[in-house]
């Protein structure tokens, strides 16, 4: 019935619901409610994932081909009885990346942007992905939780709190280091809350994930190139451009590359309070890692004396990780 009347891929989500509600009202009698919910969703929504997707307890969705469904409510990933349609599937795809300006393919297999309503969707299809398109989302809070609530959440204990909330204060370096998942953006969020509102803050990140309500904050984005090959903004060019912008904190949401030798430098000349991430196993090697990230622009240094620039730039690193109790910090390291 749809694919009969190809001029509804013209419309507008608000046209196309209207013009949905009189096709299917004219091929039965039966309320079109729940039949025009279905079809908008799978047309102008995520389908199956819909659901999914308003429960503000879920944190990540997992599609293992359009079989195989997985949702982490904080608990764990567990699998779901839910799933795609293979066409369906490739169109969300297509649609999701393209609304953004990016592109997936067979020659481009390799896709991560972000939903309309913030989530961060990563992609993958076969040939590189065997068994189907392989959609990884990850959604983040409305509103950032503050240390009391993580505290409430056994995240942290109270000591804990009192000294990272005074480590802010005192505008301490902060390294938070974590496997992916493990709660490093979300502790994140509660220490700039913690930021008194007269400083003015530039946050970094691949995909805006930082939720700040008050004070002065001026959020940068990275940018991946178009379907040319051009236009791309890395992290390495926002922390530049930071440096530019009077900030009295500089935050890096994810070190990942060069960025960490301009982020240190920040961090040597003035910029004291600032606050990175890093995946790492633990605080000792997330000092280790950073250094090795930092050598990647730097290579007259050996990878001894970057370390210890890099331990003489923070004053403390704080590691998180994920257990079967959830998301907790597991060491504080003072240096």
């Amino acid at each position: 019935m749809v694919l009969d009347n190809k001029h509804l891929a013209d419309l507008d989500p608000a046209q196309r619901r209207l013009a949905l509600r009189e096709l299917v009202c004219a091929h039965s009698e039966r309320d079109p409610g729940p039949s025009v919910r279905a079809l908008a969703e799978s047309i102008d929504g995520a389908g199956p994932l819909t659901a999914l997707m308003a429960d503000p307890e879920v944190t990540d969705i997992l599609v293992n081909g359009p079989d195989e469904i997985w949702v982490d409510n904080g608990a764990g990933p567990m699998r779901t009885d839910l799933h795609f349609e293979a066409a369906m599937l490739d169109a969300f795809i297509e649609r999701i990346v393209g609304d953004r300006g990016g592109r997936v393919d067979i020659s481009a297999p390799v896709a991560d942007t972000w939903m309309p309503d913030g989530s961060r969707i990563h992609v993958v299809l076969p040939p590189v992905a065997p068994t189907g398109p392989i959609v990884s989302i990850r959604r983040f809070p409305e509103k950032a939780y503050s240390l009391e609530d993580l505290t409430e959440k056994a995240m942290l204990t109270s000591s804990q709190a009192r000294h990272l909330d005074g480590s802010v204060l005192q505008r301490r370096n902060i390294l938070i280091s974590g496997a992916t998942g493990s709660g490093k953006t979300t502790l994140l969020n509660a220490l700039l809350d913690r930021v008194p509102t007269s400083e003015r803050v530039v946050t970094i990140e691949e995909v805006r994930e930082l939720i700040v309500s008050k004070g002065h904050f001026v959020p940068l984005v990275t940018r991946v190139a178009n379907v040319e090959g051009v236009g791309a903004v890395t992290a390495r060019d926002l922390v530049r451009a930071a440096l530019r912008m009077r900030p009295d904190r500089i935050v890096v949401g994810e070190v990942r590359g060069a960025e960490a030798m301009d982020a240190l430098a920040a961090m040597s000349t003035g910029h004291d309070g600032s606050l990175l991430t890093v995946h790492a196993r633990d605080a000792k090697t997330a000092l280790s890692r950073l250094a090795s990230l930092a050598l990647e622009s730097d290579t007259s240094m050996s990878v001894e004396q970057m370390e210890r620039r890099v331990i003489q730039t923070f004053d403390l690193v704080v590691h998180v990780e994920r257990c079967e109790a959830g998301r907790r910090i597991a060491e504080v390291l003072e240096l």
